[in-house]
């Protein structure tokens, strides 16, 4: 199974760039899918495929260049991350976050960005951001505590970004916000015991006390509008929408998954029979057939949009408007229930063989109706959003749209 790698408006050179990356990730396949089974059972993703990643340039994908990142475009990350979706769920939603999280360090100010970068180019991020501490006002900063879960690739990151409330601004701009913090100063508590996405060890990250300098905060009510704390306005990849974005870089992974899935179906069905039937051959059944084309349609219809919401992004002139990034969160809610619908209509297809734990279609199966659950793809609540501003109302239902 294929799909399109280009955006019709995108600029050549980008175009390029993003054909050249998506090959890098395609020849880590083998890798990663060989380290599948063992990143599912070990509950982490291995240090080979984290490697082997960077050294592909693959998680410097949302770095400024500044900053010796490459700092591409969205569509290039919904790609890449769906390349090694293909071969490993975990390893995939790591690659997404990890590159997301440095898009977040991109919208603060330009000392914290040296912080995170100046001394370590190759610095990773991973973080939480829910407002899941407390940020005590102190003299020149922070004091900053509290418990945040689900860290995914807090196993792999040098800094945290952590989402925080301030007790003493209720209501006000900066009483929520996100705030960065040195991975030295948190502990990491073993608590991702879960049966699908089981290699991205999301941990619970735990702080105490951390004293966070004013400049490593970030009023997320500002970000919601597009107020980001970046001076350097020229850079279009920083300027884009934080909740569609924080909403779009999960989707990746679940393309990745429906296509895994898929083409283990394509790949197996001449091979095998269909059991209690007169067919040798599942392929030559009706329907398997049927099976095939409306997994392989819903999985197109997954791409289709993912990659709206992703040129609705790249492409936009300005910040874009409250009617459009409730579409944009319809779309990314799509993709969730478009993708897990192709899975399952794949596992049965294929019947009772499909959860054999030797059987890859099983951690397909975990892995995408895990992934699909996270709370900021929730396809009702997108519904409920995106209809109601199909009338005109509102900000009733969430603030993060």
């Amino acid at each position: 199974m294929s799909t399109t790698t280009h955006a019709p408006r995108t600029a050549d050179t980008m175009r390029t760039l993003r054909a050249e990356l998506v090959e890098r990730a395609a020849a880590l396949r083998p890798l990663i899918s060989g380290n599948a089974e063992e990143t599912d059972r070990a509950r982490m993703v291995p240090a080979e495929n984290i490697d082997a990643l960077a050294r592909a340039g693959l998680l410097s994908l949302m770095r400024p260049v500044r900053h010796g990142g490459l700092q591409t475009d969205f569509r290039t990350l919904l790609e890449v991350s769906r390349e090694v979706g293909r071969a490993c769920g975990s390893t995939a939603w790591l690659t997404s976050l990890l590159n997301a999280n440095a898009w977040f360090v991109g919208l603060f100010p330009a000392r914290a960005q040296d912080d995170v970068w100046a001394d370590t180019p190759a610095a990773r991020v991973a973080g939480v951001v829910t407002p899941m501490g407390t940020a005590e006002v102190v003299e020149g900063g922070y004091r900053v505590s509290g418990r945040w879960s689900p860290a995914s690739g807090c196993a792999h990151a040098d800094w945290a970004i952590l989402g925080v409330r301030r007790p003493d601004a209720e209501g006000t701009a900066d009483g929520v916000g996100i705030v960065l913090v040195p991975m030295p100063e948190l502990t990491v508590e073993d608590t991702w015991f879960v049966t699908g996405m089981r290699g991205t060890a999301s941990n619970t990250l735990v702080g105490e006390d951390v004293f966070v300098p004013a400049h490593r905060f970030h009023s997320v009510p500002d970000a919601v509008e597009g107020r980001y704390a970046t001076p350097f306005t020229d850079e279009a990849l920083y300027r884009a929408p934080f909740v569609p974005v924080t909403a779009l870089v999960l989707t990746g992974p679940q393309l990745g998954l429906a296509t895994a899935a898929v083409d283990i179906l394509l790949d197996r069905a001449p091979q095998r029979g269909l059991t209690l039937t007169s067919y040798s051959i599942q392929a030559e059944a009706p329907t398997i057939q049927l099976a095939a084309a409306h997994a392989a349609s819903l999985a197109d219809s997954a791409h289709l949009h993912a990659f709206r919401a992703a040129a609705d992004i790249d492409e936009a002139e300005g910040f874009p408007a409250y009617d459009a990034r409730a579409r944009m969160r319809m779309d990314t809610g799509r993709v969730a229930v478009l993708a897990r619908e192709a899975v399952g209509i794949v596992c049965s297809a294929q019947g009772a063989s499909s959860f054999g734990e030797s059987n890859p279609l099983q951690r397909v199966w975990r892995d995408v109706e895990a992934a699909g659950r996270h709370a900021v793809l929730n396809p009702d609540v997108a519904a409920e959003i995106y209809g109601k501003s199909l009338f005109g109302i509102r900000g009733t239902v969430s603030a993060l749209v």
